[in-house]
């Protein structure tokens, strides 16, 4: 209580804002509440742009056949990482036929959104200069998963030979959030873990390739990469419908 400085009467004092203790309360608070809302904040950023790279490997796949009905064969990948044109020279090997998309060639962007390189394996046979490729032309990409337990299967190709199980005439994939890749300025990232056995497939793959869930499974580990391979019946019917094939 305080005295009227006129009347000499007592009177309450208020607080005319918040105290001190008052005001920490509510900092503690709206710390918690940003705080519980960055983790589904960051889980919708990622899945956009996961969805954005699906997207993006749609565009290139179409853009792939789109370039195979127009020339009779698939492009070969790009020149290098800051020549998007297809490279002119044919490629022997499933190696030398495995790079980055031609994406100067294709019109479509060079990078997933993570802005990562995104790369491409083509089979030698569907990508020589002057030579159509034909029906029976064998392919070279094999494309596996793994199950919850670990288990390996195949999407498309078999343990054995494409001779007796048709493998795909290509394969372009992103190499995801995490480990591994090339950004579009030519900065390679780092793998950043021990034990994403299937990633570092990928990294490395020209003919056999992983495609599965983000859940981290035995023998797999980690995984975030997006696998998309052009099936050779689609190619085929494309080629056929177009008046290019047999």
């Amino acid at each position: 209580m305080m005295l009227h400085p006129l009347t000499g009467a007592r009177r309450a004092t208020h607080a005319l804002g918040f105290t001190l203790v008052e005001l920490t309360i509510v900092l503690i608070i709206l710390g918690l509440l940003i705080t519980s809302l960055i983790p589904p904040l960051s889980a919708q950023i990622d899945q956009r742009h996961y969805n954005e790279t699906q997207q993006q490997l749609n565009e290139v796949r179409e853009a792939l056949i789109g370039f195979s009905v127009a020339n009779g064969r698939l492009p070969r990948p790009a020149t290098s990482i800051a020549d998007g044109a297809e490279n002119p020279a044919d490629c022997a090997t499933d190696t030398d036929c495995t790079g980055y998309i031609p994406w100067a060639t294709l019109g479509v962007k060079k990078t997933d959104a993570w802005n990562k390189m995104i790369r491409y394996s083509v089979t030698p046979a569907y990508a020589r200069n002057g030579m159509p490729f034909k029906l029976t032309d064998n392919a070279s990409k094999k494309v596996q998963t793994r199950d919850s337990a670990g288990n390996v299967s195949y999407l498309i190709g078999a343990a054995g030979s494409c001779n007796t199980s048709p493998c795909a005439p290509a394969v372009i994939h992103s190499l995801g959030k995490n480990n591994w890749g090339i950004t579009g300025d030519g900065t390679a990232i780092a793998d950043g873990s021990a034990t994403n056995a299937d990633e570092d497939t990928n990294a490395a793959a020209t003919t056999v390739f992983f495609s599965r869930d983000q859940s981290n499974v035995p023998n797999g580990g980690e995984f975030d990469d997006i696998v998309q391979w052009i099936p050779p019946y689609v190619l085929f019917n494309r080629m056929i419908a177009a008046g290019k094939l047999p």
